[in-house]
């Protein structure tokens, strides 16, 4: 009653399923994906759902949720099959009667283990946005029979990092599907320059506490506005403020900033067209910075301030600008310098497909599909010949 009422825990599913309805019915489904998260981190998924949609044309697809809203919303979104399944004997139940080779999972919520119990299927980590933050290459990984990752620079990032984890075996690079779209985006330079600054949101503990938006964000936005012909295009993560209300009080405090001075408050659900209409991103050590390479566009990364944060050396975090924690008043200047001349350029281009891979010279959502296919009928023969998991 309390779930129906709406009185549901922050963060948490809302648990109202189907599961009645789906007793003795009949999945035909060989991939499932799982998605045990609340509606505010749907983001997460909707980024994926183009190319679950590719691979549906291959083989059948279906999403399974625990939250009604979720559903509801995909539901409007994706012509894909969505399941509501709150209990796990439903799932159980459900898989009996069925052929499911592969479970794909977007993030690394604790309900995926409902389904990463089941052990005559193939479980893939598709990640929601590969970066150069500690949480890219967390223990949870091992969790998974593989990881899809863009390019080899996340298989480098990882390989030494995790004790007893086998990097180039188990981690895939398919390339970025979600950049499929920005191909062919160029800038002719005219007219105003387009800044886009895209703050990462706060992290849940302070080691991936990477955003520069409470700190100095009013101070970036001060900065670009105040060189008075930057036009400013400020897009918050959708998870900002979820943990930390300064960081609430910081996104509505650069909002007022932005719209004040007749300037825009991007949070339209895909980032490409943002990206593509850009000639230069601000943006702190996050997923946002690695696909902005495939524009070939300058980027200027800051540094998080606190001293908490894990940042590695990587190569992209050595060649780019960085701002630090009292440098947001820096942001006009630094960024013109990119526009005059762009001089991490060359460097930054050459990074490009480590990191994204396919992504990085043409189209990945065909290398996504064929992916996921090997894994199906890599499963297929370790289920038919037993004892052989090869």
């Amino acid at each position: 009653m309390l779930r129906r009422l709406g009185a549901v825990p922050a963060g948490a599913p809302d648990g109202i399923g189907e599961d009645a309805a789906l007793i003795g019915a009949l999945w035909h489904e060989r991939v499932l994906v799982y998605f045990p998260e609340p509606p505010t981190n749907l983001y997460q998924l909707a980024q994926w759902l183009e190319p679950l949609e590719a691979l549906a044309g291959a083989t059948p697809v279906r999403v399974v949720v625990q939250d009604s809203r979720v559903a509801r919303t995909l539901r409007a979104r994706t012509a894909l099959p969505v399941s509501v399944v709150a209990r796990s004997a439903t799932l159980d139940d459900m898989l009996s009667r069925a052929d499911v080779a592969l479970f794909l999972y977007v993030s690394h919520h604790p309900g995926n283990f409902q389904a990463l119990r089941v052990r005559d299927v193939a479980h893939v980590y598709l990640t929601h946005g590969d970066s150069d933050k500690a949480v890219s290459i967390s223990n949870q990984l091992k969790a998974y029979d593989f990881t899809f990752v863009p390019g080899r620079a996340a298989v480098d990032r990882t390989r030494g990092r995790l004790l007893w984890f086998d990097a180039d075996e188990r981690m895939v690079p398919v390339g970025r599907p979600q950049l499929d779209g920005l191909h062919g985006a160029t800038r002719d330079g005219a007219g105003v320059p387009t800044v886009l600054y895209a703050p990462t949101w706060e992290g849940a503990q302070p080691s991936t506490a990477y955003s520069s938006l409470a700190d100095r964000g009013t101070a970036i936005v001060r900065s670009l506005l105040a060189d008075g012909d930057l036009r400013v295009v400020y897009r918050p993560h959708p998870r900002t403020g979820a943990r930390d209300a300064s960081f609430a009080d910081a996104d509505a405090a650069v909002r007022a900033l932005v719209r004040a001075a007749g300037q825009t408050v991007d949070e339209t659900e895909s980032v490409l067209d943002t990206m593509s209409a850009a000639d230069v991103l601000v943006c702190d050590v996050s997923a946002m910075a690695l696909d902005w390479l495939a524009t070939g566009r300058p980027l200027v990364v800051t540094r998080p301030g606190g001293g908490a944060a894990d940042v590695a050396a990587t190569p992209l975090l050595d060649v780019v600008p960085r701002l630090g924690p009292d440098e947001g008043l820096r942001a006009a200047d630094v960024v013109r310098e990119q526009l005059a001349s762009d001089p991490a350029g060359a460097a930054r281009r050459a990074l490009a497909e480590s990191y994204l891979g396919e992504s990085a010279t043409g189209p990945a959502t065909a290398r996504f599909v064929d992916a996921c296919l090997q894994v199906v009928a890599r499963r297929d023969g370790a289920v038919a010949a037993p004892g052989d998991a090869s």
